[in-house]
């Protein structure tokens, strides 16, 4: 790993890791410090009287980041807490079906579980392709699952355990056309790819600002269309729900206040993605590229030790890859493996089933197949991968 761009990463650490939690440097972090300074230094003028000011001015910059509306735009503490939002906010009737996939997160799978459980509805889960030929494949196989039930849809943006990029915009359209609304789960997408939230259409929108965008920890957004905010509110009931105030939406006034929270994650974004466009001369569009171009030649270089072929075309792929691992079928062995890997070699990479628990027709079976899937961000280089391979040629084919 690189250590001369501004990281506080470990580097007794080869780090391939950072679709998990991200990464948020120093120079970022300095400036939420800032922010809690200033919050500490007085408490009561900073979240009575300042805060809707400072909330609203890093709404307008992700907004713009985002090709969102900024009113659409709610903080919350991560991806998972957006879609429990969503997915709470909704009342459905016996019988409907709420459809996602098998390559969905966990987390979003147990959500759409306990909420279809407490209104006699069911959870539908679609088997995508994998490995896939590509975008209208996996489209087409979601699609097929719609039926007359067919309430509302989840889909990642970029999946969490094969890291693939699901054709939303064409699932988004088409759904909506059947009178469908979405769900994106977007935790991944946010400065991995170029993003138009109000193009796009979709109903909800989730996404994560620790990841790619390599913000503080806790800093993550919603963003619902405008018809659909009044029915949308945050899992805390709290003083926004009564607040008189006739000058800011009631959207904004429930989810920018749900009790006394650190709100500086949120705040140290603008921070964030100017730190970040500094990374590369060209700026986000040139970040997004590079880690790209990386990931695909960190993947090549892995499959070429293991002698497997990659599961997906480029274009399906941001600045993460899988690549199935042979000889490992188990929860057990993937788990002894990634701490080998970690304790043993120094690489912290996830090692990991598919599809996820949520997705299994019972949370014990075993998983289809074992992936291991590699990140790409400005820290990394070629020689990681080298390492990674290496290791993974040694422990699973000269064995």
């Amino acid at each position: 790993m690189r250590h001369d761009r501004g990281w506080a990463l470990d580097p007794a650490i080869t780090f391939l890791n950072h679709g998990s939690f991200g990464a948020c440097p120093p120079a970022v972090l300095e400036v939420q410090r800032a922010w809690r300074d200033r919050l500490e230094a007085q408490p009561v003028r900073f979240l009575d009287r300042d805060l809707d000011e400072l909330m609203d001015h890093a709404r307008r910059v992700l907004g713009g980041f985002l090709g969102a509306d900024p009113d659409g735009l709610a903080f919350v503490p991560n991806a998972t807490t957006g879609a429990n939002a969503v997915l709470h906010s909704i009342r459905f009737e016996p019988g409907e079906e709420l459809l996602t996939d098998d390559h969905e997160y966990n987390a979003i799978l147990t959500t759409m579980r306990a909420v279809a459980t407490r209104d006699g509805a069911e959870v539908v889960i679609a088997a995508l392709p994998y490995p896939t030929a590509g975008a209208d494949e996996m489209a087409d196989a979601f699609l097929a699952r719609v039926t007359p039930r067919t309430r509302l849809a989840v889909v990642s943006h970029v999946t969490s355990p094969t890291a693939l990029i699901l054709p939303v915009e064409r699932l988004v359209s088409e759904l909506a056309a059947r009178g469908i609304d979405t769900l994106v789960d977007g935790a991944h997408a946010p400065g991995m790819l170029p993003l138009s939230l109000d193009a796009l259409g979709a109903a909800y929108y989730t996404g994560n600002g620790h990841k790619w965008l390599c913000g503080p920890k806790g800093s993550a957004f919603l963003w619902v269309r405008a018809d659909r905010r009044a029915t949308i509110h945050p899992m805390v009931v709290s003083h926004g729900a009564n607040d008189p105030r006739l000058d800011r939406p009631r959207f904004r006034l429930e989810f920018d206040w749900v009790g006394t929270t650190d709100p500086t994650p949120a705040l140290t974004l603008p921070a964030a993605l100017d730190w970040m466009a500094g990374q590369e001369p060209g700026g986000w569009p040139e970040v997004m590229a590079a880690n790209h171009a990386l990931a695909l030649e960190g993947r090549d270089r892995v499959a070429t030790a293991l002698g497997v072929a990659p599961p997906a075309p480029d274009d399906r792929l941001g600045s993460m890859a899988t690549l199935p691992l042979p000889g490992i079928t188990t929860n057990e062995a993937a788990a002894a493996l990634h701490d080998a890997l970690a304790d043993e070699d120094g690489i912290e990479v996830p090692i990991t089933g598919w599809p996820a628990r949520g997705a299994r027709t019972s949370p014990a079976d075993p998983p289809t197949t074992v992936l291991v899937r590699v990140s790409a961000q400005r820290y990394n280089e070629p020689r990681d991968y080298d390492r990674l391979a290496s290791a993974l040629r040694r422990r699973l084919i000269d064995a």
